[in-house]
């Protein structure tokens, strides 16, 4: 049981937080009916997205065996069959799928979205990831999928803004992890991925200027722009910007200066500063919108 709980990555469910910020953002955070709605749909997201994690390790199970950290996943270490390994990724998207029954709007709509997601990363395991640019695009674009079904089962009208910048955010920290691979690359003389050699350092680091630049820009336009002035009937959500700024510069640190960019859900589990960070943006942010 302790390695088919491992194969499902309970601790890469963090990701599917993604999922409860339209709730957040469109300030509906003490509607009990719209945190029932999120809580449904970040556990069968979360389901989904382990079913996937199954399948994934199905597919580089060779390749994990060869690397010098992912040899110890349960598949690749042996602690796990192929067989078991099937059945989990079956009885995870099932599970995904009846959880949704519990959702009291948008049900079909919400299933329609992790199902589009599922199949995207399936495509994403068997032949999309070997592209370069093409892989961290379907990574961010899978963010943006927990983005719209978490709005949609909240019923919250997602900004422009806010899209754009879940995509770019996701990502920065995408191009980020790919850092490490590089990394691993030049030290070795052997490819992580089959599309490693695709990016070297100057790319990369200029890729991850370039979206955390943007990114910031993104939020920026997002707490100034009219409509969410307006939904929220303030003006003060700029300030929270400095906190954003701080997240992005500190992660580039630890990417940069530190090269511990290989796993973002590690650093974010890890790093204290980090952290740190996270609440209190989402401190000011709930002191603004709720207070």
């Amino acid at each position: 049981m302790k390695y088919l709980i491992q194969l499902i990555r309970p601790k890469q469910w963090v990701k599917n937080v993604f999922v409860l910020l339209p709730m957040f953002f469109g300030g509906t955070l003490m509607v009990v009916q719209d945190v029932m709605a999120a809580v449904i749909t970040f556990f069968s997201f979360s389901f989904a997205a382990s079913s996937i994690y199954c399948f994934n390790d199905l597919i580089d199970l060779e390749a994990d065996r060869r690397h010098p950290d992912k040899c110890g996943r349960p598949l690749a270490a042996g602690k796990v069959s192929k067989g078991q390994a099937y059945v989990l990724m079956g009885v995870m998207i099932v599970l995904s799928m009846l959880l949704l029954l519990l959702l009291p709007v948008q049900m079909l709509q919400v299933a329609g979205i992790i199902l589009f997601y599922w199949l995207l990363n399936l495509a994403y395991c068997l032949w999309l990831k070997e592209f370069a640019i093409v892989d961290v695009c379907i990574v961010a674009f899978g963010f943006v999928l927990r983005l719209l079904a978490g709005g949609l089962a909240c019923e919250t009208p997602l900004s422009r803004w806010i899209v754009l910048m879940t995509f770019l955010l996701t990502l920065f920290l995408s191009f980020a992890k790919r850092r490490d691979d590089v990394l691993r690359m030049n030290q070795t003389g052997q490819a992580p991925r089959k599309n490693t050699s695709r990016y070297n350092l100057t790319f990369i680091n200029q890729a991850v200027t370039i979206t955390a630049s943007v990114t910031l820009v993104c939020y920026i336009m997002y707490t100034v722009s009219p409509e969410v002035i307006g939904r929220f009937g303030t003006d003060q959500l700029y300030l929270t910007s400095f906190f954003v700024l701080l997240g992005l510069l500190r992660y580039v640190q630890l990417t940069v200066v530190d090269e511990k960019s290989g796993d973002p859900t590690k650093l974010l589990l890890h790093d204290h500063l980090t952290q740190a960070i996270v609440m209190a943006w989402v401190a000011a942010f709930i002191i603004i919108i709720y207070l």
